[in-house]
């Protein structure tokens, strides 16, 4: 992937750009590698930009799920079907900002660090993560991609393999429980996504018995430009009713809001306890140990009640699809059922019409109760109960297409540099409703009900044994 070093470093204090993107003549790379705090500049436009990117991927994979329809036309209007083609240019956006990041991280460890005289620990594990992280995405959103520039292609396991090295390193260079458990967390999703079953629970336990509730957020500055592009598609004007959340979802909607700055962006997970115990969970089911299993969900039900609500918020703008391609629910008194088998649920959607108020859980939230639990018999039924708890604790994060088993293609300028082969073509698994279909429901106003047209996390269930989800079960 090609790279630049002055010319991707998106930091508006240091002034290397000009407002056109062309480099500042005046400042080429040996110039500000020897300016004072040349590593701090550096870090600073490299987390910058790795928010941004998570920005992006949240956008665009939320969309690719059933988390969200795009209902205007603003953004991608193929990923909704899911039409993944390798000539796409949000395909090409995403894979760029992975080796993007990628590439920002390793130059500031390898060359602005050594001009600089050197780097903290502290320094050294944020650059190093992000370089993880880059590996984390591209194995777990494309079928393969280079794990450097100009490099050969190398399948999705390599690179989570590649991050799980490189995460390895982070954890000799954390000192605090919370980075510990930051990238001890890591590590055991990339061992999920692998289907390492020891792996992932062994790092697990780890990282809740160095906290129990800890969060990672990427965050963003609107004063100067380093925006949340989720954000805007959510929530606000103009653009913020574009994308609609699914019914059932409604009572998430809008996890990234304004309060009373208009600047305000806000951050994005990108790591938090609650994934932990999400994999403790799943394991235990997949050993059949359903008992246990319900325990350790209940402590995770815990934990997300245990977080933060932003209360009265003002959502008025929002018409939930009226001028766009669909019309939604848009009042408490819906009732939503996940399927036409399954029964009708309320407190799903909320009322946002004046004068009306609602409060957003913005960490995490769930449908879900301890009865709700309880009430599950069967290995199948508490699956697909975690697998509703997965969906609503990670909305709005950009994980939930990548639990459907979906994946990118190698984009079309990184094709023509390297043995493509069958890179070039997605991996939409056979089960994955087609033509907007995860998306769809019937909606009846008289008797206020929704019926969605598939419930994608029976669906995962019902293919649990397949290559493509349920990782231990495989």
């Amino acid at each position: 992937m090609a790279f630049c070093a002055i010319t991707t470093l998106s930091l508006s204090a240091c002034d290397l750009l000009e407002p056109s993107d062309i480099v500042n003549p005046n400042v080429d790379e040996d110039t500000f590698k020897n300016s004072p705090n040349a590593l701090k500049t550096w870090i600073n436009g490299t987390n910058s930009t790795f928010a941004t990117t998570i920005g992006e991927f949240a956008e665009l994979t939320e969309i690719l799920s059933d988390n969200y329809f795009n209902n205007s036309t603003q953004g991608s209007k193929v990923f909704d079907f899911p039409t993944l083609l390798y000539t796409d240019p949000d395909v090409t956006n995403l894979q760029r900002g992975i080796g993007t990041i990628r590439e920002m991280a390793l130059n500031g460890l390898n060359n602005i660090s050594k001009a600089d005289q050197g780097m903290t620990s502290d320094q050294e594990l944020n650059l190093r993560y992000i370089e993880g992280y880059s590996y984390l995405l591209a194995g777990e959103y494309f079928v393969g991609l280079p794990e450097e520039n100009g490099g050969e292609v190398k399948d999705w396991k390599h690179n989570l393999n590649k991050a799980i090295d490189t995460f390895n390193l982070c954890l000799k260079l954390a000192d605090t429980d919370s980075d510990k458990a930051f990238i001890n967390t890591l590590l055991a999703r990339a061992y999920y996504k692998l289907g390492d079953k020891q792996q992932a629970v062994a790092f697990s336990n780890s990282a809740l018995k160095l906290s129990a509730d800890f969060v990672r957020q990427v965050t963003f500055d609107g004063k100067n430009g380093v925006e949340n592009s989720f954000q805007g598609f959510i929530y606000g004007m103009p653009y913020g009713t574009s994308y609609q959340p699914l019914p059932r979802l409604d009572f998430l909607d809008p996890k990234y809001f304004q309060t009373t700055d208009q600047l305000e962006q806000r951050p994005i997970c990108i790591a938090k306890a609650e994934e932990p115990y999400m994999i403790i969970a799943e394991a235990e089911i997949a050993d059949n140990d359903l008992g246990k299993a319900k325990q350790t969900m209940c402590q995770l039900l815990g934990l997300v009640k245990s977080r933060p609500v932003m209360k009265g918020m003002n959502d008025q703008v929002e018409q939930r699809g009226m001028g766009g391609f669909k019309e939604y629910p848009d009042s408490s008194g819906y009732r939503v059922a996940a399927s036409a088998n399954d029964s009708l649920r309320a407190g799903l959607v909320l009322d946002r019409k004046k004068p009306h108020l609602v409060d957003i859980p913005y960490v995490s939230g769930t449908s879900v109760s301890e009865k709700m639990i309880a009430q599950c018999d069967t290995q199948d039924d508490l699956l697909k109960l975690l697998y509703l708890m997965r969906q609503e604790i990670f909305f709005g994060e950009g994980r939930r297409a990548a639990d459907l088993g979906i994946r990118l293609p190698l984009c079309e300028v990184e094709a023509a540099n390297a043995q493509a082969g069958d890179y070039i073509n997605a991996q939409i698994p056979s089960f994955i409703p087609l033509n907007q279909d995860m998306d769809a429901f019937t909606m009846d106003k008289q008797n206020m009900t929704v019926v969605m047209k598939y419930d994608m996390n029976k669906v995962i269930v019902e293919n649990k044994n397949s290559e493509y989800v349920a990782p231990f079960f495989n």
